[in-house]
Protein backbone atom coordinates (compact mmCIF):
# COMPACT_ATOMS: atom_id res chain seq x y z
CA UNK A 1 0.00 0.00 0.00
CA UNK A 2 1.39 3.39 -1.01
CA UNK A 3 1.66 6.29 1.38
CA UNK A 4 -0.46 9.34 0.63
CA UNK A 5 1.40 12.24 -0.95
CA UNK A 6 0.98 15.85 0.20
CA UNK A 7 -0.76 16.62 -3.11
CA UNK A 8 -3.57 14.21 -2.26
CA UNK A 9 -3.98 15.17 1.42
CA UNK A 10 -6.23 17.86 2.88
CA UNK A 11 -4.38 18.07 6.20
CA UNK A 12 -0.58 18.20 6.42
CA UNK A 13 1.93 18.03 9.24
CA UNK A 14 4.39 20.97 9.54
CA UNK A 15 7.25 19.19 7.75
CA UNK A 16 5.04 18.24 4.79
CA UNK A 17 3.73 21.82 4.64
CA UNK A 18 7.24 23.28 4.48
CA UNK A 19 8.31 20.91 1.71
CA UNK A 20 5.06 21.12 -0.30
CA UNK A 21 4.87 24.94 -0.35
CA UNK A 22 8.64 25.65 -0.41
CA UNK A 23 8.62 27.64 2.81
CA UNK A 24 11.32 29.01 5.07
CA UNK A 25 11.48 26.56 7.97
CA UNK A 26 12.43 29.28 10.48
CA UNK A 27 9.62 31.64 9.46
CA UNK A 28 7.02 28.87 9.38
CA UNK A 29 7.85 27.51 12.84
CA UNK A 30 7.91 31.09 14.13
CA UNK A 31 4.38 31.53 12.72
CA UNK A 32 3.20 28.34 14.44
CA UNK A 33 4.69 29.36 17.79
CA UNK A 34 2.87 32.72 17.86
CA UNK A 35 0.08 32.98 20.39
CA UNK A 36 -2.37 33.99 17.65
CA UNK A 37 -5.06 31.57 16.65
CA UNK A 38 -4.77 30.83 12.93
CA UNK A 39 -7.75 29.33 11.15
CA UNK A 40 -5.56 26.88 9.21
CA UNK A 41 -4.05 25.23 12.33
CA UNK A 42 -5.85 22.39 14.09
CA UNK A 43 -4.68 20.51 17.16
CA UNK A 44 -4.70 16.73 17.40
CA UNK A 45 -3.64 16.11 20.95
CA UNK A 46 -0.46 18.15 21.22
CA UNK A 47 0.30 17.95 17.47
CA UNK A 48 -0.32 20.92 15.20
CA UNK A 49 -1.72 20.03 11.79
CA UNK A 50 -2.24 22.36 8.84
CA UNK A 51 -5.41 22.56 6.74
CA UNK A 52 -4.02 22.85 3.22
CA UNK A 53 -6.84 24.92 1.65
CA UNK A 54 -6.85 27.42 4.52
CA UNK A 55 -3.08 27.74 4.49
CA UNK A 56 -3.06 28.36 0.72
CA UNK A 57 -5.35 31.38 1.29
CA UNK A 58 -3.08 32.62 4.10
CA UNK A 59 0.02 32.15 1.96
CA UNK A 60 -1.49 34.15 -0.91
CA UNK A 61 -1.90 37.07 1.51
CA UNK A 62 1.55 36.55 3.14
CA UNK A 63 4.06 35.48 0.45
CA UNK A 64 7.04 36.44 2.66
CA UNK A 65 6.97 32.94 4.17
CA UNK A 66 8.30 31.43 0.95
CA UNK A 67 12.03 30.83 0.57
CA UNK A 68 13.98 33.36 -1.45
CA UNK A 69 15.44 31.67 -4.52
Amino acid sequence: MKRATPESKDILNPTETIEYFGLSRRKFYSLLSENKKHSFVVLYGSRKLIIKAGFEKYLNAHPELRRCR
